[in-house]
């Protein structure tokens, strides 16, 4: 049996294509909720628009442009978010990151969409760990193509997980990992999955991992939202022993007071966040608490969370609005609900 608490110490430390880019305001109803056909899946942001719409004319310079100012500027969230979408068109639209890697074989940023890519190639199959393996090649290049950034380690900590590497390879891709960037969330993330992976059933021990991190953050850090994260990973596995209600209603608060920071009129990178915080907030029963964090959302849903706990995730968002709107307000919190009667299923990786 695994030393759980013997793993711990290694993670802590101080330290679908929209065209649309620029849409006019959405109208919004006397409860500040804009009309469903005003809410826009997994759109955008006007400097990853122009590159997805380049790609699809088979384009990569819109692309290149924008990762390697990411890169020079440190932009570690806004990159990570970037190559994960860029890489997932290209899924089914890859010539145009073919050609890219054929121009500029060295490119870190091309060498990233390309390791993504193969990651999320691989990740649904049933030879999944056999798959990863083989592009290991790749993601160390793209670790190597620039010594600072963060994000192709993040990559690596995916890889490790859908592999099943050990936990002392796992801790030493996870210590190269901060050092570049402490408090980077997608590396936290992919910490947060690897540990819930290897511990199921222990979401104590991944709340440990997770407050701490959130208590070494910045205040406006996305890694405040971490246990928020913990408290879905909880949810979504059909709950058990070891997190108290209060712990799950911490974790809540915490992302609320982080949401609240970010600025409401730049839904990225607080809209997946507020997303997963509406979810989170409906499955405790706190209505009032998940209705306000519908009118930040606004516009903007994201596809996580709720296509991994059901087929069609816009329809459980824009369910879940309305059933919120309909319902009295002050709705007593009690037992933590699963959406709409269905029983809640993680997928995806």
């Amino acid at each position: 049996m695994v030393d759980t608490m013997a793993l711990l110490p290694p993670f802590i430390r101080p330290t679908r294509m929209t065209r649309s880019v620029r849409r006019p305001a959405a109208v919004l109803a006397a409860d500040g909720l804009p009309a469903d056909d005003e809410v826009l899946l997994d759109v955008p942001d006007d400097r990853l628009g122009p590159a997805l719409v380049a790609a699809a004319a088979g384009a990569y310079g819109p692309a290149a442009v924008l990762l390697a100012t990411t890169r020079q500027q440190a932009e570690w969230e806004d990159r990570d978010r970037y190559a994960g979408r860029l890489a997932a068109f290209a899924r089914s639209r890859p010539d145009w990151l073919r050609d890219w890697r054929a121009a500029a074989p060295h490119d870190p940023d091309a060498l990233l969409v390309a390791a993504q890519l193969a990651v999320d190639r691989a990740w649904p199959s049933p030879a999944r760990a056999e798959l990863l393996r083989e592009v290991s090649p790749l993601i160390t290049a793209a670790a190597r193509a620039d010594d600072r950034d963060p994000v192709p380690w993040r990559v690596a900590l995916d890889h490790a997980r859908g592999s099943r590497a050990g936990h002392t390879y796992f801790g030493e891709l996870w210590e190269a990992a901060v050092r570049r960037a402490p408090h980077h969330y997608g590396c936290h993330v992919a910490a947060l999955r690897y540990l819930a992976s290897s511990w199921h059933g222990s979401h104590r021990e991944c709340f440990d991992f997770a407050d701490l991190a959130a208590l070494d953050a910045p205040a406006d850090a996305l890694v405040q939202a971490l246990p928020l994260r913990a408290a879905f990973t909880w949810l979504t596995d059909g709950g058990g022993p070891g997190v108290e209600r209060a712990r799950l209603d911490a974790a809540a608060d915490r992302a609320i007071a982080l949401s609240a920071r970010l600025p409401a009129d730049r839904p990225w990178p607080a809209a997946e966040m507020r997303n997963l915080l509406t979810y989170v907030l409906i499955r405790l029963g706190r209505r009032e608490d998940a209705l306000a964090q519908f009118r930040l959302v606004g516009p903007y849903a994201t596809s996580f969370p709720w296509d991994r706990v059901c087929d069609d995730g816009l329809g459980l968002f824009l369910a879940s609005r309305a059933e919120l709107r309909s319902s009295a307000p002050g709705q007593p919190s009690g037992t933590p609900e699963n959406g709409r009667g269905r029983r809640a299923r993680a997928r995806g990786h």
